[in-house]
């Protein structure tokens, strides 16, 4: 019997086509933040960022930076998934709830932040390649929530960072990674498009 998980992820595709006259709650933004921010990062830096567009004008001046892309005005929710640099210096604070539920201990915590310190204090490129695979997890993360709330997704690189951080009032440290477009799917989209086969991408070692 096919487990639940396999199923969401073989069904989900990404979604060019929305029903603009169906809406997402409060609750169910929530909800799929909630889940999001369930992903791994790197010593639990938990080093992103969601930006939850809805209103119809934010919808508009996000569809212009996103070189008119329809989607991103006709779905009722676009997430902006943010990864966030210089995240090792809040690491302490962002691991204190771990220690006062007893999950970790605090000499532990301690190490964990020496070390994210040293590796991490003054290397921009450690800092941006772990924003960008934080905020890659927690959106893939994201998309399969969605999806088995019944809702589609797709994940979108096409859009101008500089301008979306302008325009929607990004911190300096919030490196915007993708967009995340969420709702409900119209009738013309695609079906999934098959994969390369497993030689050509698995190797064993």
């Amino acid at each position: 019997m096919k487990h639940p998980v396999h199923a969401l992820i073989e069904s989900r595709v990404s979604v060019n086509y929305y029903d603009p006259e169906r809406t997402l709650s409060d609750a169910v933004v929530k909800e799929l933040v909630r889940l999001a921010t369930l992903a791994p990062s790197a010593y639990n830096l938990q080093n992103w960022k969601l930006v939850a567009v809805r209103s119809p004008q934010a919808r508009l001046r996000l569809k212009d930076l996103a070189f008119g892309q329809q989607k991103v005005a006709d779905a009722p929710l676009t997430f902006i998934i943010c990864g966030t640099l210089q995240a090792h210096r809040r690491l302490a604070d962002a691991l204190r709830p771990s220690v006062d539920a007893g999950v970790l201990q605090q000499p532990l915590v301690d190490t964990w932040v020496r070390s994210a310190t040293e590796s991490h204090e003054g290397n921009a490129q450690l800092q941006r390649d772990e924003a960008m695979r934080s905020a890659s997890l927690a959106a893939m993360t994201l998309m399969l929530a969605a999806e088995a709330m019944g809702l589609a997704t797709c994940p979108m690189g096409g859009f101008d960072g500089a301008g979306v951080a302008r325009e929607f009032g990004l911190d300096e440290l919030d490196v915007p990674v993708m967009l995340v477009t969420v709702g409900y799917a119209a009738g013309e989209n695609w079906a999934s498009k098959p994969r390369k086969p497993l030689e050509q991408v698995l190797q064993f070692a």
